[in-house]
């Protein structure tokens, strides 16, 4: 998928980069919990919007997608979002804020990115 598309502002250069797509954070596809030696895992809620994805490319492609392993602390979340907010799924808006529950974040790719909405 494309990445996001940076820049600086030429009378601000010092100023960090500006996020200018939205960004979902999906868990790896597969890892292991140490609560639970010898299984190996799956996100049901990442899986589902991957899935989506994977269905849509082309909507998908308006999107940067970060995969995080499972293991807290979860740097690119935390700074994306806080401490506080590491569960995922978790789809940040370009211009601020942020949806991490799953009925939530499948309207929020429909309103703002096109995908069908989920049936009823």
């Amino acid at each position: 998928m494309a990445r996001a598309q940076r820049h600086l502002d030429s009378t601000q250069d010092w100023m960090p980069c500006q996020v200018t797509r939205d960004r979902l954070f999906l868990l790896d596809h597969e890892f292991t919990d140490p609560a639970f030696p010898g299984r190996d895992f799956y996100c049901r809620e990442c899986i589902l919007i991957e899935g989506l994805l994977a269905s849509f490319p082309e909507r998908a492609a308006a999107l940067d997608v970060v995969h995080v392993a499972w293991p807290r602390p979860r740097t690119p979340v935390i700074e994306a979002i806080g401490e506080e907010h590491q569960s995922l799924p978790a789809l940040v808006f370009a211009e601020g804020g942020f949806v991490s529950e799953i009925g939530a974040m499948l309207d929020a790719l429909h309103t703002r990115h096109g995908f069908p909405e989920p049936h009823p």
